[in-house]
């Protein structure tokens, strides 16, 4: 048997990626950093309109389990970064330090 069209394993990396998300969900909320650690009103925010939204790879934690996602990047501060990304109908959003994304490679190729 041959290997899957090139949109086919994209579809299986998508549905094998929002499965990883939903069983770390239940290990625990979506952790994002507090306000003490963004220190909004110290640090500048630079709010990305969609056009400028870029496609990262990003560590999330759920509670004690770490997983892997596709996401937007939203906004950021010179250290952190705040994503969204989606699994099945649910959208979450949280802030990351910075170091915990790269932009996808789709990105890096335009």
């Amino acid at each position: 048997m041959g290997r899957p069209s090139e949109r086919l394993q994209i579809a299986y990396d998508r549905r094998s990626q929002e499965k990883s998300i939903l069983t770390a969900a239940k290990h625990g909320p979506l952790q994002s950093l507090t306000d003490r650690e963004l220190a909004l009103s110290e640090q500048p925010v630079t709010v990305y309109p969609h056009a400028l939204q870029r496609r990262v790879k990003a560590w999330v934690r759920f509670g004690p389990e770490s997983v892997r996602v596709d996401a937007k990047l939203m906004r950021s501060t010179p250290l952190a970064a705040g994503i969204e990304f989606h699994a099945e109908e649910q959208i979450f959003r949280c802030w990351v330090w910075g170091n915990a994304i790269v932009l996808d490679d789709v990105d890096r190729q335009a």
